[in-house]
């Protein structure tokens, strides 16, 4: 599907503008460990002529990884032609389905929702005033200092794994990292890492055991190889005010933590700014180029949460492929955990979702949509990533209860599954750990539809055509990142289809008035059906006999007064299809 308007556009009119952020200063010349003189422009106010020159902190102490790390004996090189040559989607994610995903770090603890490592360090913004008058000026109390707020006292992912199976998920995700660069796992290349601060646990270890006692497959995810760029305004300083020229804690030195709580560990590993400030487009190509040492320590890390936690699912938040194409990193990290995916299960088991992929490059990666879907029916298997609420958590939203409903996820997760797709969906978490009253009700909600319907989704496959209906034939609204708007509104009229063994399921997406629907890609002499006849109608969830006719119009259904579920009803049909 060619997209309108792709994640990487819509990041790029942004991140572009990186350096002329309020309060930002843009550096002359590159002095990595020096002095650098400091040029002001801003976008809207101008820093205080009294601050001080950008003094570089100095890159951080390497850790060594041992020879011969991260690269594993194999079918697969890190090259297009080799991983597309032998890679085929695993049977087990066509069939899952649907992931319930906990996009849970430290940024979730403030309650204010996305960005927030990045958004509180842009002066007099409202995240900027809303972490002044909370935590304190970004100076003195950064986001290395929120991190150490977050606890996460009152998790506890066994009893939350199993409210997630019960709500239909056959994997659970887990993020390894965000662009904050704070791994949440037991990481050896990464000293802020949430074992050692913070909630001191491993997050990513408790989940991933959690969901396989339960039986899910594991889906990790992973945002953290573009720190370097990401973080940049955490260079900056107040251009006006009682601090005006103090510069943010994103230019900290290890030396300057003697004494605090910090104390042993370097800032640098964690904001990655010991470089000058410079542009970027989302694949990170840019000026000053990405230091070979920060993206060797990115694909260490990787490599290290493969070998500890054995992902079934890899989810990439890049374009493409991490650091590419500056970079192999994410080349050789696909080739590693294909071939050490093949050593522990006999077979290729894994799979790699990215964004913005080509067609070739579907043939070794499985095309993610952010926030979005397909158009039509595709001939590879996909997936959407989406959040009922704000990917962080967002108090607010909550206050105001405008999460996403089990209807519209439900009707989503159908139109994706027809569409030869998978959903990724996000319930954010508060800091402690504890969905709220809401998320809770939503999860009874969409189990309630699950128990009814979930025989139509798990372990189907498309049929000749996706559905039928207004949503089919007019053009849908552009998606956030790319593909079409991943909630809209359904008539009914709107039919999606799956199939499963010798059955055909036509899934109804809203409840007609007339209590009669018509399914007209069944029409007798339908190309669809070449010739075949309907033999047996029934209605998932409802114990009664149902009334059809098959005619030149279509399948005539009589549909009983009340519907089995809240929206999107399955008729069950059988004798359409060629077994």
């Amino acid at each position: 599907m060619k997209h309108r308007f792709t994640r990487r556009d819509f990041i790029k009119k942004s991140a572009l503008l990186t350096g002329g952020a309020a309060g930002l200063p843009l550096l002359r010349g590159f002095g990595q460990g020096t002095a650098a003189a400091v040029s002001s422009p801003s976008a809207t106010a101008s820093p205080s002529p009294s601050a001080p020159p950008v003094i570089l902190p100095p890159a951080p102490a390497a850790i060594a990884a041992p020879d011969g790390f991260g690269i594993a004996p194999g079918p697969f090189q890190p090259n297009w032609e080799s991983l597309a040559s032998g890679y085929q989607v695993p049977e087990w994610f066509r069939d899952a389905k649907f992931g319930i995903w906990a996009h849970w770090g430290p940024q979730c603890q403030p309650e204010m929702g996305d960005w927030y490592a990045k958004n509180m360090y842009k002066f007099n913004g409202p995240i900027y005033n809303f972490h002044v008058q909370k935590y304190g000026h970004p100076s003195k109390f950064g986001f290395k200092d929120v991190i150490n707020l977050w606890k996460a006292e009152d998790w506890d992912p066994a009893h939350l794994i199993s409210l997630y199976k019960r709500a239909g998920a056959k994997y659970f995700a887990t993020m390894a990292h965000h662009h904050d660069n704070f791994d949440n796992f037991n990481s050896k290349y990464q000293p802020w890492n949430s074992t050692v601060i913070g909630p001191k646990k491993d997050i990513v270890g408790g989940w991933t055991k959690a969901a396989r006692d339960a039986g899910l497959r594991v889906s990790i995810t992973s945002h953290g190889d573009r720190a370097w760029s990401w973080y940049q305004e955490a260079q900056g300083a107040d251009p006006t005010g009682p601090l005006a020229g103090v510069h943010y804690d994103g230019l900290m030195s290890k030396d300057q933590g003697a004494g605090l709580w910090w104390e042993g560990l370097d800032p640098q590993d964690l904001y990655a700014q010991y470089h000058q400030v410079g542009r970027y487009d989302w694949p990170q190509n840019g000026s000053p180029p990405l230091a070979k040492p920060f993206i060797e320590k990115y694909f260490h890390r990787i490599v290290d949460l493969i070998d500890k936690y054995h992902p079934d699912l890899l989810y990439f938040d890049d374009t493409i492929l991490p650091i590419y194409p500056v970079s192999d990193a994410g080349l050789r990290i696909a080739a590693y955990l294909y071939n050490t995916n093949i050593q522990r299960h006999g077979k290729l088991e894994a799979v790699i979702t990215s964004k913005d992929l080509h067609a070739e490059q579907r043939k070794a990666l499985v095309l993610d949509v952010e926030r979005g879907v397909t158009a039509g029916l595709e001939a590879i298997p996909w997936q959407t990533d989406t959040c009922i609420g704000s990917w962080h958590y967002k108090r607010s939203i909550f206050d105001q209860h405008q999460y996403k409903t089990a209807v519209q996820v439900s009707q989503m997760l159908v139109d994706i599954v027809s569409k030869n797709g998978n959903l990724q969906l996000s319930i954010p978490l508060p800091g402690r750990g504890v969905p709220d009253d809401d998320e809770l009700k939503f999860l009874s909600d969409l189990t309630a539809w699950m128990d009814v319907n979930g025989e139509g989704i798990f372990g189907t496959r498309p049929w000749t055509v996706y559905g039928e209906g207004p949503s089919t034939t007019r053009v849908a609204p552009p998606g956030r990142f790319g593909g079409a708007r991943d909630v809209r509104p359904y008539t009914s009229e709107d039919v999606r289809f799956t199939t499963k063994g010798d059955a055909l399921y036509a899934f109804v997406m809203a409840w007609p008035d007339s209590r009669t629907a018509v399914i007209k890609s069944l029409a007798q002499g339908s190309p669809h059906i070449k010739g075949r006849g309907v033999a047996h109608v029934s209605l998932l969830g409802y114990g009664g006999k149902i009334k059809w006719t098959q005619d030149a119009q279509g399948l005539n259904v009589n549909l009983p007064d009340q519907p089995p579920s809240a929206s999107a009803t399955v008729l069950k049909i059988k004798g359409v299809l060629a077994v």
